[in-house]
């Protein structure tokens, strides 16, 4: 069993992955949903001021922070090659780092950036609403599930 040091940055790779999967779990399940009822003009100016409260501290630091330590723990599965959890802490620093983190910087991202540039009410904003929608919640199902099996890899990695 891995002890330690080494556990409890496992635990806080458990909670912080977790956590963050709970968000877009959130996202996928109901709050885009919410959005793409209203009129794309509300939807467009929502989504806009949800990308700008995003980006503050409470939620970056998760995010980003169990970004650092997916890291953290990868470089130090490699270093210690531990007798036991070694695949299953290296295949959840993974699911988080590209299906989770990676894919927001490549996917979700553009999408928020390209929709911010957009006036809600404009004809184009109108037009790119409900691909916007469409591209973005299929990326978000991408990250929750990601994010969610990289807690339960790590899970499995101190069980």
């Amino acid at each position: 069993m891995i002890d330690g040091p080494y556990f409890v940055l496992t635990v806080l790779g458990v909670l912080g992955t977790g956590l963050v999967a709970g968000v877009f779990c959130g996202f996928s399940t109901f709050v885009m949903r919410g959005l793409a009822a209203l009129p794309p003009a509300q939807g467009v100016a929502a989504m806009n001021a949800i990308n700008v409260t995003a980006v503050r501290p409470a939620f970056m630091l998760v995010f980003v922070g169990s970004a650092g330590l997916a890291a953290v723990i990868a470089v130090v599965t490699f270093v210690l090659w531990p007798d036991e959890g070694t695949v299953e802490l290296l295949l959840g620093s993974a699911l988080y780092l590209f299906g989770s983190f990676g894919v927001t910087m490549i996917a979700n991202v553009p999408r928020n950036d390209a929709l911010a540039r957009l006036e809600p009410g404009t004809p184009e904003a109108t037009t790119y609403w409900p691909t916007y929608v469409r591209e973005w919640t299929a990326w978000n199902h991408v990250r929750t599930v990601a994010s969610a099996a990289a807690s339960v890899s790590y899970v499995l990695a101190i069980a």
